[in-house]
């Protein structure tokens, strides 16, 4: 059995606050965050582009929750250590949705690149901006109308002390190889990242001054991309990743973190902190064992059974005709034991671990401890 997810964050938690003579308090008033099924709160399913059904959402929300997982997501377990409430999205203003703690305009799959005509999301990285310009722009109008609405909007200042995050470009490169060769891929890669430059531009004109970069992970360890391209054993690595989608992951990262370093340099009075969820996540694919889980890349939620219960026909949770029989997708007896939920997503206990590895602040650059008072002030 694998150890409950609580333990990881626990140990992270561990970790930053053993050498204190008192706690670390976080001082975020707002999150704004930016991004794609990795950190979508229920943007895509609210636009009404995509419904969820169960088991989506069961290990926490006991519902599909607007997240393509069956509980949290990496977000919502920093949110949690932060002491901050989860993001609601942009879209879901249904009911008493509050937005005093920020906002989350991250759909699934959102590219950084506009979007093409064969594209899941609409809300590409600069439709993304631009819901924020207009978020920023109502919320201004409504605050100067007086206090009735106060318990639901950030404050103005929230806008410049508030943390930016962003988790965006894993589509950009997934979707690139099925009709590019690896070489095409590679040479996108600085346009890519040039409209990503573009946008955070955008939000520093806008006041955004703390800005929190996550890398894309090895996206040739998903079920889904190890099923379409991996069919070849030469295509594949040591742990049954394709070989190929891990390499332009990485000079995506390679590039992205310089051009993190390079924004640090201009905007001197901002502070830019790029996460290595890359690192993260192969550790844990490497030593699955080690961590608690049984699967490093067979999914939960699927259809086809060993050795990776994916067939790309039937999502999770779907019932399809296959061949003239009645097929449906179901999930496992235990989603802790798993990396992948569904194919593309990573599992609750799997997000957990990653956000537990987050707080370190190992994977940081620069590392928590030095250069982000930003982030945590310290009390001693």
């Amino acid at each position: 059995m694998a150890p409950k997810p609580y333990i990881f964050l626990i140990i992270a938690l561990l970790f930053i606050f053993l050498p204190l003579t008192t706690s670390i308090h976080f001082k975020l008033p707002a999150i704004f965050n930016f991004g794609d099924s990795n950190s979508d709160t229920g943007e895509l399913v609210a636009a009404g582009v995509y419904s969820l059904e169960p088991p989506y959402g069961r290990s926490y929300f006991t519902k599909p929750s607007g997240r393509y997982c069956d509980g949290r997501l990496i977000i919502d377990f920093l949110l949690e250590a932060m002491d901050l409430p989860f993001l609601n999205a942009y879209l879901d203003s249904i009911g008493r949705t509050s937005f005093r703690k920020g906002c989350n305009f991250a759909a699934a799959g959102s590219t950084i690149e506009p979007p093409t005509a064969r594209a899941v999301s609409p809300f590409s990285f600069r439709v993304q901006v631009a819901q924020f310009i207009r978020f920023k722009l109502q919320v201004l109008r409504l605050i100067a109308k007086g206090k009735k609405l106060h318990k639901y909007l950030p404050d103005e200042d929230y806008f410049q002390n508030g943390l930016y995050m962003f988790d965006i470009g894993q589509n950009d490169l997934a979707g690139a190889f099925y009709s590019k060769t690896f070489d095409q891929i590679l040479a996108l890669i600085p346009s890519i990242l040039t409209e990503f430059e573009t946008g955070i531009k955008t939000l520093y004109d806008q006041g955004a001054r703390n800005f929190w970069v996550h890398n894309t992970g090895p996206l040739g360890c998903l079920a889904q991309n190890v099923a379409k391209f991996g069919t070849d054993p030469s295509s594949l690595d040591e742990l049954g990743c394709v070989s190929k989608h891990n390499q332009a992951a990485k000079v995506f990262n390679l590039q992205l973190h310089t051009l993190c370093k390079k924004l640090q340099g201009q905007y001197a009075n901002s502070n830019f902190t790029y996460v290595d969820i890359y690192t993260i996540k192969w550790n844990l694919i490497a030593n699955y064992s080690k961590f608690g889980f049984e699967q490093p890349i067979m999914v939960c939620c699927g259809y086809g059974g060993p050795p990776l219960n994916y067939d790309s026909r039937i999502g999770c949770g779907k019932t399809e005709v296959l061949n003239g029989t009645t097929m449906t997708a179901k999930a496992c007896s235990d989603s802790s034991e798993y990396v992948n939920w569904d194919g593309i997503h990573y599992s609750e206990a799997a997000n957990q671990y990653v956000s537990s590895q987050i707080l370190t602040g190992k994977y940081s650059d620069p590392p928590f401890s030095d250069k982000m008072p930003f982030l945590l002030g310290l009390k001693f």
